[in-house]
């Protein structure tokens, strides 16, 4: 086999390159065929720890990809042979030598697809299906994902057993649901993923995992091009994400986005997200703009990714444009009725129309209790009240919303909202 790098040189970066790109292809094929997860699992570890072993030595192969497929099924054979499994299962392996895992072919592709839907079936605690996510999709490791749900590594592998065991006893199938079945199970899917950039863009969260959830939207849109709300949840990524290195000042605190060095934002991101939405909305100009009327139906992700696109073209916070952003949370809270939501309307509501307008509708979802002791419930009405020349009104429900704060960086960029109505 040619090898491209000089002995030792770079190959770490490599295995892990590698891994990342064809860890999820090298166990979805082998799940594939020997319906045993931890097989292929452990297939894939192995031979990446043999890639480890050998390429600093040897160098780094010509397609590396191919490398870790070929000694992973290899181990497989081995495994099942001394298991004396059916030999369907031994030829069906020896078959995967024909298959080149560098390229997108067809059975690659569906192998992948299979996989997402079935780490992410309803059966599953939500929980459990981002952290099976993380682990097959993502080749995320076990401690890392433990850390990510501050519980222990050994806990985690629990976890972790008994989703695959509950997959294997359900008889839950491998493969992508068609027709009606497909709509039904994607917005779990889709759910899964948000979720999983939640945790990575949250202020004590891991960017990598937020990394992570952009490229397996990147992965489904390519694998499911016409599903609108796939590209939709694409761009809201890419948007949000766009302001990561801006949402900090040089002390580690939070700033709202009026605070933030716009010059910082990514700027490709932007456009990535920009086209993406595009596509979803079905190129429109008002799609590119972020604000007008979509030439198809709109889900939710898609609204969200308006709305997002509003804050991410905006040349500053003045030039946003709140009634474009009111009317998608006008239309998106008629598709999901929850108390965040409208909450968030709220807000748009009290920038587009002024902060009586914003309080009154705040005042609606408060009435049912929904949001009694939400942070970020009490942060908007402070906002708004502040807007509304209440200063020390404001400063109070800062401080109050501080104290209820799960979180540090949230805690103190509320505190320091409150001292600078104050100063």
């Amino acid at each position: 086999m040619t090898h491209t790098d000089p002995p030792g040189g770079g190959a770490a970066g490599a295995v892990a390159a590698a891994g990342k790109d064809a860890f999820a292809r090298i166990v979805a094929a082998l799940i594939r065929v020997t319906g045993d997860w931890t097989l292929a699992e452990d297939c894939a570890q192995e031979a990446l720890a043999l890639a480890l072993e050998r390429w600093p030595a040897d160098g780094v192969p010509a397609n590396p990809g191919g490398w870790l497929m070929t000694v992973a099924r290899n181990r497989a054979i081995d495994a099942l042979r001394r298991a004396s499994t059916e030999r369907r299962k031994l030829d069906e392996l020896a078959v995967l030598a024909l298959t080149d895992p560098g390229t997108e072919k067809e059975q690659i592709v569906d192998d992948r697809l299979r996989l997402v839907f079935t780490c992410c079936h309803p059966a599953l605690p939500l929980e459990g299906r981002v952290a099976l996510t993380l682990r097959t999709v993502c080749g995320v490791p076990t401690a890392d994902i433990a850390r990510a749900f501050l519980v222990g590594e050994s806990a985690m592998t629990r976890r972790l057993t008994r989703a695959k065991t509950k997959i294997a006893k359900a008889g839950i199938p491998y493969r992508v649901p068609a027709g009606p079945a497909l709509t039904e199970r994607l917005p779990g899917v889709l759910a899964v993923l948000y979720l999983l950039f939640t945790r990575g863009y949250d202020a004590e969260g891991r960017p990598a995992f937020a990394d992570e959830a952009i490229r397996l939207a990147r992965l489904l849109e390519r694998l499911m091009p016409d599903e609108r709300e796939i590209t939709g949840l694409l761009a809201l990524f890419l948007f949000q994400h766009s302001r990561r290195d801006a949402r900090r000042d040089g002390d580690g605190d939070l700033l709202t986005l009026d605070r933030q060095d716009r010059s910082r934002w990514d700027h490709a991101a932007i456009a990535e997200g920009t086209s993406a939405l595009a596509r979803a909305l079905g190129d429109s100009a008002e799609a590119r703009a972020g604000g007008g009327a979509a030439t198809r139906p709109e889900g939710p992700y898609v609204l969200q990714a308006r709305i997002a696109a509003c804050h991410a073209t905006a040349q500053s916070a003045d030039a946003t444009d709140w009634a474009a952003i009111a009317a998608c949370y006008d239309a998106l809270v008629r598709i999901q009725p929850t108390p965040v939501i409208a909450l968030n309307r709220a807000v748009a509501h009290g920038y587009a129309y002024g902060p009586a307008s914003g309080l009154e509708l705040l005042a609606e979802v408060r009435d049912g209790g929904a949001l009694d002791g939400y942070p970020p419930a009490l942060a908007a009405e402070a906002d708004l009240i502040a807007r509304a020349g209440a200063r020390d009104r404001a400063a109070a429900l800062f401080r109050r919303a501080a104290a209820l704060s799960g979180g540090e960086a949230e805690r103190r960029a509320l505190l320091d909202r409150a001292d600078r109505l104050l100063a």
